[in-house]
C-alpha cells in the first residue's frame, strides 16, 4: 500500500458519484490529506500534492458489505461450525480480507464467526493496528440463538458427543447474560436468531425462534450498553417481533410481507436483503450438480418457499424501506459478493438505490456519517472502475483502483 504523503494527494477522474446524488457528475477532483477528503470539485488546489489521474474512470465511495462472514468459507463449513482451530480460521481469513479490499469493499460488518473465541474482534483490531491488510471491520462476534434454532450447531454432531456448539440462550435472563458477554468480548453489534434458516437442518425459516419477551429483553440489554442489534430473520412473524423490540436492521427478511416492510419503514429499521444467495438457489432448484453435497432439507425448503421468496423480493423493490447492501458471503465464495448488486437490480431495485445501499445508506446503518460519501471531512475511501454502473450494474465487479484511509491500496495498473 502506498502511504499517504504529508502533502496529500489529488485524485482526478473523468466521472464521479458521491454516494448521495441522483446521478453521476462529470470531471471531478478530490483532494486528500491525513486520510480524509479535504476538498471536492471540478478543480481543487493542487499545490505540491501528488496527482493520481484515473482517466475516464468513474470514481465512487468505497463499498460497504453489511453482512459477511470473513472466517467462514463454503468449502470448509464443517470446520468453521464444529470447532476448527481458531488459528486456522484466522489464517484462512487473511487472503479473504485482502481480496475484499482489492475489489473495493473498504468496510465490512462481519455478523458472526463460529469459533468459540471472538475471532473477528481480533481481526478487526489487527487491521486497525496495521498488523494485517483488510477492510475496516465492524463486528458481531457470535450469533445468539435459542437451543434447537438457527445458531445451534450442535445438530451437526451425533448426540453421543454430548456437546453444545454456539452461543445458546433461552429465556430473558439468559439472553441478557449472553448480550453482556458479547459486549465484554468487544462486540460492536449484537446478532441474534429471530427465525430458523434454510441451511440448518433442525429449524424452518418461517418459524420465530425467540418470543417477543426474549427479544425485548435482548435488545434492551444491548441498548443499555450502547450497542445496536440485528437479527437473522426470514419469516414474517420473527421479523415483526424484532422490529417491535427495537432492532436497528433486519438481516435477510426474504419472507417479509408488504405490511411488515411498511412497519419497518415507519420505524426506520434498515433491511439487509442478501438477495443474491436466495435468488441463486431459486434459479438452480433443478440443477443436481448445484445441490451436490448439500443437505437435501435446504433444497426442499427453497422449493417450499420459492413463491413467497420471489413475491417478497418484489415487495422490497416496491417498498420505501431503507435497504443496506449485505451478502452473507462465506456461505458462498467471498469473491462473488459483488453479485449482490445485479441481484438487487434484477428484482426491481434501481441501480441508484443499490449503489446507495452499498455506500451512504450502509454508512447510515452503521452510524458512520464519515463513510460512504465523497465529501469534505469523509474518510478517503475511494474506488474507481472503467464502466458505468448506472447503465450496467455489472460494472461494479470491475473495480480496478482502491484508495483506503487516504492511501492507495490498489493502483490502476495492478492486476
Amino acid at each position: 500500500m502506498t502511504a499517504d504523503t504529508s502533502g496529500g494527494t489529488v485524485v482526478v477522474a473523468g466521472r464521479s458519484w458521491d454516494g448521495l446524488a441522483d446521478a453521476p457528475s462529470a470531471h471531478t477532483e478530490v483532494a486528500v490529506r491525513g486520510g480524509r477528503i479535504a476538498a471536492v470539485g471540478d478543480r481543487v488546489e493542487r499545490g505540491g500534492r501528488e496527482v493520481i489521474d484515473l482517466g475516464d474512470r468513474m470514481l465512487l465511495p468505497g463499498f460497504i458489505d453489511c453482512h459477511i462472514h470473513t472466517t467462514v468459507e463454503p468449502s470448509a463449513l464443517l470446520t468453521a461450525f464444529v470447532g476448527g482451530p481458531a488459528t486456522v480460521l484466522a489464517l484462512r481469513a487473511l487472503p479473504v480480507l485482502r481480496d475484499l479490499l482489492d475489489r473495493g469493499f473498504t468496510t465490512v460488518r462481519d455478523l458472526a464467526t463460529f469459533a468459540a473465541e471472538p475471532l473477528t474482534v481480533y481481526l478487526r483490531d489487527a487491521i486497525a493496528d496495521g498488523l494485517i491488510t483488510g477492510p475496516r471491520m465492524v463486528v458481531a462476534p457470535h450469533l445468539i440463538s435459542a437451543r434447537g434454532a438457527h445458531g445451534d450447531i450442535s445438530t451437526l454432531l451425533a448426540p453421543e458427543y454430548g456437546r453444545e456448539i454456539g452461543v445458546l440462550a433461552d429465556g430473558p435472563d439468559a439472553v441478557v447474560r449472553a448480550v453482556r458477554e458479547e459486549v465484554r468480548a468487544g462486540a460492536d453489534w449484537i446478532k441474534f436468531g429471530a427465525t430458523g434458516g434454510f441451511g440448518t437442518p433442525a429449524d424452518d425459516p418461517g418459524q420465530a425462534t425467540y418470543t417477543q419477551q426474549e427479544m425485548d429483553a435482548l435488545v434492551a440489554a444491548a441498548a443499555d450498553l450502547g450497542v445496536p442489534c440485528t437479527p437473522h430473520a426470514y419469516g414474517d412473524d420473527g421479523i415483526a417481533r424484532a422490529v417491535r423490540a427495537g432492532a436497528r436492521s433486519i438481516e435477510h427478511g426474504n419472507l417479509a410481507s408488504a405490511e411488515t416492510l411498511s412497519l419497518m419503514q415507519r420505524r426506520g429499521v434498515f433491511l439487509v436483503p442478501t438477495q443474491y444467495m436466495v435468488l441463486d438457489a431459486l434459479d438452480h432448484l433443478g440443477d443436481e450438480d448445484y445441490w451436490l453435497g448439500k443437505d437435501p432439507a435446504e433444497r426442499e425448503k427453497f422449493h417450499r418457499y420459492a413463491g413467497e421468496l420471489r413475491d417478497s423480493a418484489r415487495n422490497v423493490a416496491a417498498s420505501d424501506v431503507r435497504i443496506a447492501f449485505g451478502t452473507d458471503a462465506g456461505m458462498f465464495p467471498h469473491e462473488q459478493n459483488w453479485k449482490e448488486f445485479p441481484a438487487m437490480v434484477h428484482t426491481g431495485i434501481t441501480a441508484l438505490r443499490a449503489l446507495r445501499a452499498a455506500t451512504s445508506t450502509a454508512a447510515d446503518l452503521l452510524q458512520r456519517p464519515d463513510l460512504g460519501r465523497i465529501e469534505p471531512g469523509a474518510a478517503a475511501d475511494l474506488v474507481a472502475l472503467p464502466g458505468d454502473p448506472f447503465d450496467d450494474i455489472e460494472a461494479t465487479g470491475g473495480v480496478d483502483f482502491v484508495m483506503y484511509r487516504g492511501a492507495v491500496h490498489r493502483p490502476i495498473d495492478s492486476p
